[in-house]
């Protein structure tokens, strides 16, 4: 299992991949109940930061990791070509 994770005393956000040809699959995100929608946004802006350094292209497979390309267009210039969000 390949997963990056922020935990905190009352905070737990996972996100779980893949990794394939350059590309990063982000597979699953589950956060604890107390976990603000703007802690996750932190994390998932974390990954992007890795994946650009990286070069790599990024492959949402879950609509909730796909909403965060869609309230945040700055980032879709990661996602692995032919993927429209």
């Amino acid at each position: 299992l390949r997963q990056f994770e922020l935990k905190t005393e009352s905070n737990n956000v996972t996100v779980e991949y893949s990794f394939q040809e350059k590309k990063l699959f982000l597979t699953r995100l589950s956060s604890s109940e107390n976990t603000t929608p703007e802690i996750v946004e932190e994390v998932l802006k974390k990954i992007m930061e890795v994946a650009e350094d990286n070069r790599w292209r990024v492959v949402p497979t879950k609509p909730n990791i796909s909403q965060f390309f869609k309230k945040n267009p700055s980032y879709k210039e990661l996602l692995a070509p032919g993927i429209r969000i």
